[in-house]
């Protein structure tokens, strides 16, 4: 899961370009644009230094791009706090699309695993192991949803500066935490004698089956 989120450094590279923001706001005399060329020129820089360590091509232009457009709305609008509207708005759906997912059963943890572990859909066929995922994805439903009530206020007041900092505490640090908050919970949502994320049981494969190998 780490590495499909980008890890800490993915994490990392992510808060660079509104810190270069708000230190070019802050050191032009809370110019637009200074904080603009400054984030488009460490964004960029950013987007060169992934490329060459074998980060994806794709994965690469869609971080450049949020923040070309992350640019292009502040500047459009005139107000510095619209820099940090794309963040706002993208942990708005994504808390929507989690909640949503669990409710039609088809949680994103567990698509996100499965997708990993090279289950495609099995997962879903043990009723035990869609629980527990089910379960799981509300710990992440709730980082997002905590993102946004941090964001809002600070958005609507035009505070830039609290703005960039509770981008940097809600990245990395939320993230870990969201990580190892639900796979506690995932773990002990599975009933005794469950092999495991790895080994889902479907109808034909009751748990006590010897095939099962027991472990996460």
């Amino acid at each position: 899961m780490a590495d499909l989120l980008g890890g800490r450094g993915g994490a990392i590279d992510a808060t660079l370009p509104p810190l270069a923001f708000a230190a070019g706001w802050l050191v032009g005399g809370e110019s637009l644009w200074a904080g603009v060329g400054a984030a488009l020129a460490v964004g960029a820089a950013v987007a060169g230094v992934r490329l060459r360590r074998g980060d994806r091509p794709r994965s690469v232009l869609i971080g450049l791009l949020a923040v070309c457009v992350a640019a292009l709305i502040a500047v459009r609008t005139g107000r510095a706090e619209n820099f940090f509207l794309i963040q706002l708005l993208s942990n708005a759906a994504s808390a929507l699309a989690w909640a949503v997912s669990i409710v039609v059963r088809w949680p994103l943890l567990g698509v996100l695993v499965g997708a990993v572990l090279g289950q495609r859909s099995r997962w879903r066929r043990d009723p035990a192991l869609l629980r527990a995922y089910g379960r799981a994805s509300w710990v992440w439903t709730v980082t997002y949803v905590l993102r946004v009530a941090v964001f809002v206020p600070l958005y609507l007041g035009g505070q830039v500066l609290a703005l960039v900092v509770a981008r940097v505490a809600l990245t990395w640090p939320l993230v870990a935490a969201a990580l190892a908050v639900s796979w506690v919970v995932l773990r002990r949502s599975l009933p005794p004698g469950h092999p495991g994320v790895r080994h889902p049981v479907s109808e034909d494969r009751p748990a006590g089956d010897p095939a099962a190998k027991p472990g996460a």
